[in-house]
């Protein structure tokens, strides 16, 4: 038999458990949090305030019969096979010898003679009415219990029959994350918690066995926005190449960056457009898709290298990039750089090849020309960004603030006009708002419009603009950079949870059985709504980084299940509302990803 353990740990073994020899064997005495004593029956799985007696012999011999007959019930729902039954039916003869009265269950003395009565026709006796003071319910497992309100206590057995209602057989339920594996059960604790039981090495859990599998993934849900049509609909829309020719470039591994800008600003669009042949100097092998593939992925690391200066990692982290607003004082020439860089992302977009680098979310949006608010600032800069919030919900007269900001260039600082005069016009109560769009603006666009303008140029010489604005800016970056294969388990096992969710919560529970019936790209989604992006560190979800440093994904109780999750980037945190069922969860959470770019759930 087996059974959740109380007061000790779900991954605890229930064969050990130490019984008093002065109760009825199969009874053990044991305490609650509070210090009250209670008893558990081992054998019919129940728990009982009042401390058991020793049966008759009348008594011991009816209850031996019905013991007997549930073995027999119980291995006809399991369809229990073994390789040795004779050593099961013994073990399970040893229990009936040893099995404990039926007096604590507490029915009345009627009941108990229709239970000796033996098997009276049950489905005429579930026809009947309930005895006076007796209810009947569901258990969230789905299997049926009765209440007898004289007493204050439950039963799983009838009271017309005396026989336990029948036990649905959760072990094979198919869900949308798939079946449980083999041997097996689902089942849910008195306090709504679900937990697991292994009927082959007799353990129970509350962690989900299904996340140890590699494999499982589930139907991909549904949602409005079909990502993988939109990159159908893309590359059927791109300028054809000619059949016949091929861009071939021969390149040095050591001077990759160098001899893959030459042969780059040497090609036309249409030339770069054509199929590409690219060979390693000194290397012999032909290029079918692997060599193109490795050289996008090495000159990727190259171009947005930091010590180039053309880019410089965001404030928040060490693995999302940015344009360095700079760049002039590093390298003369970095427009024309710019101007090569934005070749190779229309390259890799147009021959469906992938870049080994993310960028800041005001980065992609950028290049859809799509206008960048204030809470894209808070993933990236959030000392800025919460200066900002202050003055947005303050008045900010005695600030004494002008339109005005200081730029700090190499431990030298300047003073940039936001608008005409800037210096001279105050920021008050009423202009405050287009203070702070101004700053916006110059943070994310105006100190490298410059850069971003050659970005751009090279980009929409390979790939048409018209055709990337089917994209948002989430897309942009899976468009760009793919998707990392999610390690779900090791998600998982780096949460916190805060506000009252816990690890066994049932809300946690649906959470992350949404997760594993999500598809990778979607699972990606969900990670880019809270945190800003789909990159994992490196190292996995133990190196997430926040605004202030490690931080890791967080899910915290908040709001009211008529609500929308929202995400906060700048701390990796879904504010999740206490959705009472799966399927609510899984629509609330879709609709708050879907709508992210409107929806003012992200800050």
């Amino acid at each position: 038999m087996y059974y959740l353990p109380s007061n000790q740990s779900p991954n605890e073994s229930t064969s050990d458990l130490q019984v008093n020899d002065s109760m009825p064997e199969g009874w053990e005495e044991r305490e609650d949090g509070n210090g009250r004593t209670f008893y558990v029956n081992h054998i019919q799985r129940t728990t009982h305030w009042d401390r058991p007696t020793q049966m008759n012999g009348t008594e011991r011999e009816r209850t031996e019969d019905e013991v007997r007959r549930r073995r027999d019930d119980y291995e006809r729902r399991r369809q229990i096979t073994n390789s040795s039954p004779d050593a099961v039916r013994s073990q399970l003869d040893a229990v009936c010898d040893t099995c404990v009265s039926y007096r604590q269950l507490q029915i009345d003395s009627a009941m108990r003679s229709n239970f000796a009565g033996g098997t009276q026709a049950n489905g005429e006796a579930e026809d009947e009415p309930l005895p006076e003071g007796w209810d009947m319910q569901i258990a969230p497992n789905g299997r049926t219990f009765f209440i007898d309100h004289r007493t204050k206590t439950t039963t799983w057995l009838d009271p017309r029959t005396g026989i336990a209602a029948s036990r649905p057989v959760s072990g094979k339920t198919d869900d949308e994350i798939g079946a449980l594996p083999e041997g097996w059960e689902q089942r849910v604790h008195t306090d709504g918690r679900v937990f697991f039981i292994d009927h082959n090495n007799r353990r129970t859990q509350w962690e989900d066995p299904r996340f140890e599998n590699e494999s499982i993934a589930g139907p991909a849900i549904p949602y409005s926005r079909d990502y993988k049509r939109k990159v159908e609909y893309l590359h059927s829309k791109l300028p054809r190449a000619g059949s016949n020719g091929k861009c071939d470039m021969i390149v040095h591994r050591e001077t990759l960056f160098e001899d893959s800008y030459r042969h780059i600003m040497e090609k036309t669009p249409a030339e770069l457009r054509h199929k590409l042949w690219i060979e390693f100097f000194g290397e012999t092998g032909l290029d079918y898709g692997g060599v193109t593939r490795e050289w996008f992925f090495l000159l990727s690391h190259e171009i947005f290298n930091p010590y180039y200066g053309l880019f410089e990692y965001s404030a928040t982290d060490n693995y999302t990039l940015q344009i360095n607003p700079h760049s002039a004082a590093c390298n003369p020439e970095h427009l024309s750089y710019f101007y090569f860089i934005g070749k190779v992302m229309g390259m890799a977009i147009y021959h469906g090849k992938l870049l080994d680098a993310f960028f800041i979310r005001p980065f992609y949006k950028m290049m859809l020309g799509k206008k960048i608010t204030l809470f894209d600032m808070e993933s990236v800069d959030n000392a800025y960004y919460n200066s900002l919030i202050y003055i947005k919900d303050n008045d900010p007269e005695d600030l004494e603030l002008t339109f005005a900001v200081d730029d700090c260039v190499f431990g030298e600082t300047h003073t940039t006009e936001l608008i005409e005069n800037g210096r001279d016009v105050r920021v008050t109560e009423a202009n405050k708002e287009e203070y702070i769009e101004a700053v916006v603006n110059w943070r994310f666009v105006k100190r490298v419009e410059k850069q971003m303008e050659q970005i751009l140029r090279g980009l929409h010489e390979v790939v048409p603009s018209n055709l990337l604005r089917i994209f948002d800016a989430n897309e942009m970056e899976l468009l760009m950079c793919g998707l990392q294969k999610i390690d779900v388990k090791d998600w998982k096992a780096h949460t916190v949870y805060k506000g009252g969710y816990g690890p066994s919560s049932q809300v946690i529970h649906n959470f992350w059985k949404c997760i594993l019936s999500f598809d990778n790209e979607m699972r990606a989604r969900v990670l880019q709504f809270v945190s800003g992006t789909s990159r994992v560190p490196m190292n996995g979800f133990r190196e997430l980084y926040g605004s202030n440093g490690p931080q890791k994904f967080t899910i915290e109780r908040w709001g009211s299940s008529d609500m929308l999750p929202r995400a906060h980037t700048c701390f990796n945190r879904l504010d999740l509302p206490p959705y009472q069922t799966f399927s609510e969860l899984k629509q609330k959470l879709c609709t708050a990803i879907e709508n992210s770019e409107i929806f003012s759930g992200v800050d």
